[in-house]
């Protein structure tokens, strides 16, 4: 498995935290990659959360070992560290977005390809770890059978990232199948608490949905995580906002992530943001960075 970097600074010792922050490319929509790249690492990031897409690392075109190999390389002159990201809307079905699942009737081995693809990207880019979710429960599908397919489908995701030595980032994701920590648990526990199966954790769902303050689903998350997108949220409503336009205090968050020992990137995630994505991108880092020294 890839080796997270080591902190500098001391977890529960009222120091500034030591965060590494990141950029998510499905804000960066109507950027080529390279260019986005560039401007992410030119603002100051650490980081890229890599959204494998049709416009950024497809993994269906030609050669993809080669046009990731390439990609690693230019990570490295930029100084940036990846975690790859599987959450492309219609990469898979032009007509249904997300769709298939792992849970579906049809094509659940079509996302199962997909992501063999993306831990072979992510084993390629040396990345800190490969983020999936479970997908919304169809209509006609019942709870147990989705259940069962979630985790024979995760199984092999984890095979095949244990194969490669990556890590698998589980994300809990609002309105699906598994939208909580408690879900991510039970999953865990029913797949036998692999190493391989971390979590992700996005700052916003734990405001959204979570019954316990967003800085104790950092702690109860602990040594699982794997994997930390950050956005602002509101409670009950399922949109990713700019920081200061939602309900988060985040000095309380940031000190928890240090407090847990997390190494890992905290990637901005603002998927609808594209339209702004350089001034976006400023005042993330910004806000970020403020708050680390309010915390």
């Amino acid at each position: 498995m890839t080796a997270l970097p080591p902190r500098t600074g001391g977890a529960g010792t009222g120091a500034v935290p030591d965060l590494r922050f990141g950029f998510g490319t499905n804000g960066f929509a109507n950027h080529r990659l390279d260019d986005a790249l560039a401007v992410i690492a030119d603002l100051g990031y650490d980081g890229v959360a890599l959204t494998l897409d049709h416009a950024h690392l497809d993994p269906y075109a030609p050669h993809l070992a080669t046009r990731t190999a390439a990609l690693a390389r230019r990570l490295e002159r930029l100084g940036l560290t990846a975690v790859v990201e599987t959450g492309a809307r219609y990469l898979l079905d032009p007509w249904q977005k997300h769709e298939p699942t792992l849970l579906s009737d049809d094509g659940r081995h079509r996302r199962l390809d997909f992501l063999r693809r993306a831990v072979a990207v992510g084993a390629g880019l040396g990345a800190q770890a490969v983020s999936f979710w479970a997908g919304v429960r169809p209509a006609a599908v019942d709870p147990q059978t989705a259940w069962d397919r979630l985790v024979d489908g995760c199984a092999e995701a984890v095979a095949a990232a244990e194969r490669s030595g990556v890590v698998l980032g589980f994300e809990p994701e609002p309105g699906m199948l598994v939208e909580d920590l408690d879900g991510y648990r039970q999953l865990a526990a029913a797949l036998g608490d692999p190493a391989a199966f971390g979590l992700t954790l996005d700052i916003g769902h734990c405001r959204c949905l979570e019954p316990h303050p967003v800085a104790d689903c950092v702690r109860l998350a602990g040594d699982r995580l794997v994997n930390v997108q950050i956005d602002d949220m509101r409670r009950g409503t399922h949109e990713h906002l700019e920081f200061g336009t939602g309900e988060i205090d985040f000095p309380p968050v940031l000190a928890a992530l240090d407090e847990v020992g997390y190494r890992g990137l905290v990637a901005v995630e603002l998927p609808r943001h594209s339209h702004d994505a350089p001034g976006v991108a400023r005042r993330s880092l910004d806000f970020l960075r403020s708050s680390c020294k309010a915390s």
